[in-house]
């Protein structure tokens, strides 16, 4: 089953500073919903470790992430695959940042391709989850790129 992704999101931090976060591994596993390890491979791959559940639904899930196409601070290509206990999938997705009076914008579109028992509930219904998920993950980013820097 195929998805489509996309859109546009604005925050109100410089654009080096969402760079920087969206380069950031350990920022990444607080963003990413589910996301329970981030482990760097070399060449800007990682493996990732995720428990997702929406709703009743949940299962485990080993994956890859990468990083390509890369003209910082300006824009990236990001390419995922995994499976898991309710099905496989794939995709890719492109980003680009622009400065903005308040911040810096962000624009970007992907499709993925999904496959085993997760398929079977429906287009309507993952297009639903994937929407969910992704608001999720731009509230986190959201909070980790304006929160107060600590002390050490």
């Amino acid at each position: 089953m195929k998805l489509d992704i996309g859109g546009e999101e604005s925050f109100e931090v410089g654009i080096d500073a969402l760079w920087r976060a969206l380069n950031d591994p350990a920022v990444l596993v607080k963003c990413i919903p589910g996301c329970k390890e981030m482990i760097d491979e070399g060449g800007d791959r990682f493996k990732l470790i995720l428990n997702l559940k929406v709703a009743s639904v949940g299962g485990s899930f080993e994956g890859a992430i990468s990083l390509a196409d890369k003209l910082p601070p300006a824009q990236c290509k990001v390419a995922v695959s995994g499976s898991g206990t309710l099905g496989q999938g794939s995709g890719s997705a492109t980003f680009s940042l622009e400065p903005q009076a308040a911040g810096t914008m962000m624009r970007y579109s992907g499709e993925g391709e999904i496959g085993g028992l997760v398929a079977g509930v429906g287009q309507r219904i993952l297009k639903g989850v994937a929407k969910h998920l992704i608001g999720q993950f731009f509230k986190a980013l959201r909070r980790e790129t304006t929160a107060p820097v600590t002390p050490q």
